[in-house]
């Protein structure tokens, strides 16, 4: 993941190469520098320059980047890593070169080096005389100078509106303040000039000023969360009044302060926001009412103005019930409007939500009709079981993260495993003291500075009480790896944990865990097998009726942009890297050593690009190697759920109970999928919401069997072929890195390549082994348990499982290591259905027909039991296997059914992959009704290779239409025609038939294929879209969808294979078309 760790890529291996003897001449050392990088341009050839000048050189250059780093270093944090004596600890066989591990300027001898260290030594002590004096200055300006006042009273470009702010304002303590309100809103907006609607045109980049725009907002609505509403007013105040900021303030803006002002009942704050929304030429909407209306109501003011402002209301074409149908709020914030528009309407009522639409699409008609009666599965787990496991999740998102036991070999508990845990343990509580004053000076500058108006992080390191951020900071400490992170990866990880800890504490101060107790539990009736609902439906049919009589709910968190996030995580790396600290000698006592930092920033390239990586000491590694810690920690959302996910309800709503998920992954950033999103009616997502609803309620659980075994490799030696990384133990060795008297330069080129590729493979050994680590820690964690994986898409419309360590899509082992909770009979053709899949994952017969397959099956059948029964003693067959975890954990199931009394009634729980893949033109052509979409429901003759079938019809289709599309367009239809013979899949070919665990790749796609026939395709199109049918495809030789899928249903074996009714297949055949 990370560049070359320490260095400058290639150019760093330069030191740890260079001959221990005196300084090499540029002969020995080569004409392109040798162990000093690139040469610098110079009139003299290498060979004709005097040694001594280019060994004065030489040294002086690394003098002089010494001094470089040294002066960079004291703008910023200390970052220079300094000897560290490390008696006890283990020599590591090591990734990192000597010199660099151990000090930014190594072994540096002679009277250059004697120099820089003193003038170092004496820019320490100038730099701490100079740190007091500016503490000491810094107070003594702070006790001198109060920080500036916080505005309220704005200051508007309008002459009237201004005129009558000022004249209100200086009336009496008791003036009316709501008269005023009432006045303001019959107020006109300020008509912009040409210069300002100059400006609004030629405002810049569109980019810019969105995000601009999105990180004030952002910084806002922080304000509001943490109880700043003061600061968020001043600084609105401030962009106000600065005729080049205020094009960067919306209506979005105003409202969200009004608001502020509302739930306090603040009635002359809320009268300044609306002189500023007037005087931007903004038209007040329905929240900018609501928030009037419910502070008219907190302060129980007379009918009258709550009459004028319902009648202003209704002049700027706004109705009251759509008040209380799209503007979020809360229970109380409803009832407070509710009070005061009763005073001026004493008969109104607040309208009933009205009931949700249904999807009335020509593709999804049937599915959602309710014509008969509709049953939807049921889980194998009663009401009880369910409510337990829905307490257990909710307590694992209440405390944000799981601390998991490690699958790690243990090693003995030696005086040096304690003394290392000992020291982790002090220097943990070093660390937490530390980075809490870190924390709370950061904060003090923060908020000075936002008080000149400008936005800053301080509202977002106070949404988190210091104890967590601290707690999150240690964590993300010890998740760094010896080679160090990205510092962009590290910043945004940081961001994106503050929000969803955020997240989740904003539901429990607003009483939303609370409501999702009572509404989950009548929920889990539907899914529970020993309870029944009064009318079946879907799952988000049925939570969105049990929400109906509820009220609107919160809006839900809207993201912050990535821009924030980035400076936030910036921000508390920044406090890791100063704040944490460890004693230059771990032996020695603790009080009396000088303290260096864990941390250091170092740089590296990356395709061309230099960046940044936070890399901790390498006595740091160590040390946590040696202590060999037995715990993992995970963040809720990196496990799967103990509980059935919650229904996609919306794009913001669904998967887990309280951390925030999203419907749509993308890259951190992008927002475009996320306003296409909101701007799409929400009757048309669901299709898309009900299926990842419907994946993400299948329950799962581990393969034992196969854990245990997996588990005998990992703590061993581990085995490449089989997909188990081998232990650090294995990693290779590094070579020899000094290299001997006269060595050549071409053996110096040699032994840089074999020190590149052995840091290579040991990263990736990395790399491996702790992604398997972590997944099988997952699976032991979760052994005994049943649990379920929330699914999201792409914007393709693929799905994905939320979790990303352990979940069914993955290598071979992820998916050898799970099997359906729920266990189904084989039923008569079960066991065949088993023994076919044996047969696609060996890959041995990928061309044979099923009854080829089912024959290998059963000539192999001594070879499956012996490696079902001794998988690591035996024959071994399953070893030779594409896929051969997989392979072994169908040899165990297919063993198991065959000694079974009766194999038809031996209850499965082996999943078995089935491929319903096709591509567009097959769907197309299926969907319109003709052969080839009802050809693939009927029972093939042989093994068929779907693309190369509806290939071949498509070739026959296009030259019978070739000539009149050739004709029509101008183009030539015998060179054309001659084209289409040329296509893979067409007679003569034998193309490879998709495998049974992946979706067809582009190149089996017909379309391809017959890229000189578009026109043709173009023209069958259309007659598909229109309804029409294919040539030759007439109402007597055309077989039913319907009846061509209950056919093929009937013919399938039972359990886990065929796991729906004909039924269920033919609801599944017509939801097909709509995917």
């Amino acid at each position: 993941m990370s560049a070359l760790p320490w260095g400058r890529g290639a150019a760093g291996l330069g030191w740890v190469l260079r001959t221990p003897r005196r300084p090499c001449f540029p002969a020995e050392e080569g004409a392109s520098g040798g162990a000093w990088g690139r040469r610098r341009s110079s009139s003299a050839r290498p060979r004709e320059q005097d040694p001594r000048k280019e060994w004065g050189r030489a040294e002086l250059l690394e003098v002089l980047e010494a001094r470089v780093q040294q002066l960079q270093a004291e703008s910023v944090s200390e970052v220079t890593v300094k000897r560290v004596d490390v008696a006890q600890l283990p020599k590591s066989s090591s990734l990192q070169p000597p010199g660099k591990a151990e000090g930014a300027v190594p072994g540096l001898q002679g009277r250059w080096a004697q120099k820089l260290d003193k003038e170092k030594q004496a820019m320490q002590r100038r730099k701490q005389r100079l740190e007091v004096k500016l503490q000491a200055r810094a107070q003594r300006l702070a006790e001198e100078r109060p920080p500036p006042p916080l505005r309220v009273e704005p200051r508007l470009l309008s002459g009237h509106l201004a005129g009558c702010l000022q004249r209100w304002a200086r009336g009496s303590p008791g003036s009316p303040w709501e008269q005023q309100l009432a006045q303001v809103l019959q107020e006109a907006p300020r008509k912009l000039s040409r210069q300002e609607e100059r400006a609004l045109v030629d405002r810049g980049p569109e980019a810019w000023l969105s995000s601009q725009r999105q990180k004030l907002l952002a910084f806002l609505e922080c304000c509001l969360a943490v109880a700043q509403l003061p600061l968020a007013h001043h600084v609105l105040v401030t962009h106000h009044n600065s005729a080049q900021q205020q094009r960067l303030l919306t209506l979005a803006m105003y409202n969200t302060v009004m608001l502020g002002w509302a739930r306090k009942g603040c009635l002359r704050e809320l009268l300044y926001v609306f002189f500023m929304v007037k005087d931007a030429g903004l038209t007040p909407d329905l929240r900018s009412y609501a928030a009037a209306l419910q502070c008219l109501g907190r302060r129980d003011q007379d009918v009258g103005t709550v009459r004028r402002c319902l009648e202003q209301m209704a002049q700027d074409g706004l109705r009251l019930p759509e008040l209380f149908l799209a503007v979020p709020m809360s229970v109380e914030e409803r009832a407070a409007i509710l009070r005061a528009v009763t005073k001026a309407e004493p008969t109104f009522s607040p309208p009933l939500r009205p009931p949700p639409p249904v999807n009335t699409s020509p593709l999804l008609r049937e599915v959602y009709s309710k014509d008969g009666p509709v049953a939807y599965p049921k889980l194998h787990l009663p009401l009880k079981t369910l409510e337990s496991l829905f307490q257990q999740q909710l307590h694992v998102e209440l405390s944000t993260c799981v601390q998991v036991e490690s699958v790690e070999k243990a090693q003995p508990l030696t005086a040096e495993v304690l003394q290392a845990r000992k020291t982790l343990k002090n220097l943990r509580a070093r660390w937490e003291v530390a980075l809490s004053q870190a924390l709370q000076e950061a904060k003090a500058d923060l908020a000075l500075t936002s008080r000149h108006g400008r936005p800053t992080l301080y509202p977002y390191l106070c949404l988190l009480s210091e104890r967590e951020y601290v707690q999150l900071l240690v964590q993300v400490l010890e998740a760094l790896p010896p080679q160090g992170e990205s510092l962009a990866y590290v910043a945004q990880e940081l961001g994106l944990r503050v929000f969803s800890r955020h997240v989740v504490q904003r539901k429990q101060r607003e009483e939303q865990v609370q409501a999702l107790r009572r509404r989950y539990g009548q929920y889990l009736r539907l899914l529970a097998c020993d309870t029944q609902v009064a009318e079946p439906c879907l799952p988000r049919q049925y939570w969105e009726a049990l929400g109906a009589s509820d009220p609107p709910e919160a809006p839900p968190e809207q993201p912050w942009p990535q821009p924030v996030l980035m400076q936030l995580g910036k921000q508390l790396a920044e406090l890791l890297v100063q704040a944490v600290q460890m004693p230059r000698s771990l032996t020695g006592p603790q009080g009396s050593c000088q303290l260096i930092p864990v941390l250091y920033h170092v740089y590296s390239f990356r395709s061309l690009h230099q960046i940044g990586i936070l890399k901790p000491h390498p006595a740091f590694s160590q040390l946590r190697a040696l202590a060999a810690e037995p715990t993992l920690t995970f963040e809720a959302a990196d496990l799967p759920m103990l509980c059935p996910p919650l229904p996609w309800s919306s794009p913001h709503a669904g998967a887990f109970l309280l951390v925030p998920t999203k419907l749509m992954r993308a890259v951190e950033g992008t927002t475009q999928h996320l306003r296409m999103l909101e701007r799409c009616p929400q009757v048309a997502l669901h299709g898309a919401l009900d299926t990842l609803t419907q994946l993400g309620n299948c329950a799962w659980r581990i393969n034992g069997r196969v854990l245990d075994l997996v588990l005998g490799l990992f703590t061993g030696k581990g085995c490449a072929r089989l997909g188990v990384p081998p232990p650090p133990s294995a990693v290779p060795r590094l070579p020899a890195t000094r290299l001997p008297l006269g060595a050549s330069p071409a053996h110096k080129a040699e032994l840089r390549r074999e020190l590149a590729r052995c840091l290579k493979e040991a990263r990736e050994l990395h790399s491996l082994r702790a992604d398997a680590l972590y997944r099988l820690s997952l699976a032991q964690h979760l052994r005994h348990r049943v649990f379920w994986l929330p699914h999201n898409m792409d914007f393709r419309g693929r799905t994905y499982p939320c979790p990303p360590h352990l979940s069914h899509l993955g290598s071979d082992l992820a998916r050898a290591l799970l099997e359906f909770a729920e266990g189904r009979p084989l039923g008569p053709h079960g066991l065949d259905w088993l023994k076919l899949h044996l047969v696609n994952l060996t890959g041995l017969k990928k061309r044979e027909s099923l009854r080829a397959r089912l024959a290998f099956a059963d000539a192999v059948m001594d070879e499956v039991l012996d490696s079902a029964d001794r998988p690591m003693t035996g024959r071994q067959w399953w070893k030779g296997s594409d896929e051969p975890w997989q392979t072994l954990a169908c040899c165990m199931e297919i063993a198991r059914a065959v000694r079974a009394p009766d194999p038809a009634a031996y209850v499965s729980h082996f999943p078995v992959h089935q491929t319903r893949g096709q591509s567009s033109c097959l769907s197309q052509e299926g969907l319109g009704g003709g052969r080839v979409g009802s050809a693939r429901l009927r029972p093939p003759r042989g093994q068929m290779c779907v693309p190369a079938g509806g290939a071949s019809l498509m070739l026959a289709m296009g030259r019978c239409r070739a000539g009149q599309a050739a004709r029509a367009l101008g183009l030539v239809a015998g060179g054309r025609e001659k084209g289409l013979g040329r296509g893979r899949g067409s007679k003569g070919s034998s193309p490879q038939p998709s495998r049974t665990d992946s979706l067809p790749g582009p190149r089996q796609a017909p379309v391809t294929m017959l890229s000189p026939a578009w026109p043709v395709l173009l023209g069958l199109t259309r007659e598909l879209e229109g309804g029409g049918r294919a040539p030759g495809a007439g109402p007597r030789n055309q077989e039913p969808t319907e009846r061509a899928a209950e056919q093929r249903a009937q013919e399938m074996p039972g359990g886990h294979t065929a796991r729906a009714s004909s039924r269920e297949k033919v609801e599944g055949a017509r939801a097909s078309r709509g995917r």
